[in-house]
């Protein structure tokens, strides 16, 4: 409902604000009091043609603005919705403006929208009626919900546009499934090459750093033996080594404690420095032991290396970007094997959704018949 219409220097008006009460409104005055031309800007704001020729004489622009109570109005406030547009207690107001150019703007609720936004608002809030025109009845959607509605098949109609976006659906779910299952059949070669070359090497998240240590470990293992030997000779070789020439210092602390007993404390940092430097001797003399000189393990490892490098070249740039590649080939192989079941399925759903089209069709039209028999009988008694 149009609750306030505010003009301001459109053709001969200078400045009106209307308010429109609830229920029936009349515009009443002689010839050229400007009724038309208040029905002028209403078309203005409801997004017909602008022009500046419609601003008054020594003005720069016209503005005409229309408040709207859309309370209960389901449809306009679902479309304002997938506009954008906020409203606020039910409560719609449209702005248009009209330069001396000609160039015209509009906003809703604030919010600038084009010109056709503005009529497709326009249409479900307004219906301007004149002697040669009614918008409403030249728009084809408008005249089948008013057929509709005369004839009580507005559920029906419902039901029809349920049917037919689910038969829609299910359609678009078949060309899918097919247009994907053609694309994995073409390359079906090529993602078996993939998914073979990639499950053959077996691969291990991580594997390639733990190589990489292993691979530095048997590179060096000469070094490695020679460093933890010198480091075990001097700990532990001869009698200049670190262990020997500590006994000397463990007697010369034995002998200050018996003169001086305070320092007693001192051993126990003795004590936990010897038997570190001799777990540190024990296990350097272990880890000299187990480094191998192994080549062939060496070449192995290599080996391995190089394997996971092409691959992660390939197909990477890390083995779980390879182990993925290799998952959604498999999955797409897959969807050539599962493909075929999968579209009978949504056949079978074609067929019934077409079905429940076709039987919405047959009763929509039958209502749609039986309310046009019913019109045309009203007219045959209204004319002569």
């Amino acid at each position: 409902m149009l609750t306030e219409l505010r003009i301001k220097n459109f053709a001969i008006i200078e400045s009106l604000a209307l308010p429109l009460a609830p229920g029936f409104n009349v515009l009443s005055g002689e010839t050229g009091a400007g009724k038309s031309i208040i029905v002028g800007a209403l078309g203005l704001l409801l997004g017909e043609r602008a022009s500046g020729d419609l601003i008054r004489t020594g003005a720069d622009r016209a503005v005409v603005e229309g408040v709207f109570d859309i309370a209960g109005h389901a449809s306009a406030a679902a479309i304002l919705d997938e506009r954008g547009v906020d409203v606020e207690n039910d409560t719609v107001v449209l702005r248009r403006e009209v330069n001396a150019s000609g160039r015209a703007r509009a906003w809703v609720n604030g919010t600038t929208v084009t010109a056709t936004v503005l009529a497709e608002i326009g249409r479900l809030l307004v219906n301007l009626h004149g002697q040669h025109e009614a918008q409403t009845l030249l728009d084809p959607d408008a005249q089948r919900q008013i057929l509709d509605a005369f004839g009580g098949a507005t559920e029906q109609a419902t039901q029809l546009r349920a049917a037919y976006d689910a038969l829609t659906a299910v359609r678009r779910d078949i060309q899918t499934l097919e247009s994907r299952r053609a694309d994995a059949e073409r390359r079906a070669d090529y993602l078996r090459h993939v998914t073979q070359e990639i499950e053959a090497a077996k691969l291990v998240a991580g594997e390639d750093e733990r190589l990489e240590e292993e691979a530095r470990r048997l590179e060096h293992a000469e070094e490695l033996r020679s460093l933890a030997q010198q480091m075990t000779a001097v700990l532990d070789g001869d009698e200049d080594a670190v262990l020997q020439r500590l006994a000397a210092v463990q007697r010369a602390l034995a002998s200050i404690q018996r003169i001086d007993p305070s320092l007693a404390r001192l051993q126990e940092t003795f004590d936990a420095a010897f038997y570190g430097l001799e777990e540190l001797s024990r296990e350097l003399v272990a880890y000299e032991e187990g480094v191998e000189l192994d080549p062939e393990r060496l070449a192995e490892v290599e080996r391995r290396r190089d394997l996971i490098f092409r691959l992660t070249k390939k197909y990477g740039p890390a083995i779980a970007d390879v182990l993925e590649t290799a998952q959604r080939a498999r999955a797409e192989l897959d969807l050539v094997d599962s493909a075929g079941f999968d579209i009978r399925q949504l056949t079978e759903r074609e067929r019934a959704a077409a079905a429940r089209l076709n039987d919405a069709a047959a009763a929509l039209s039958a209502l749609r018949m039986a309310a046009a028999d019913r019109l045309a009988r009203a007219v045959d008694q209204v004319l002569p």
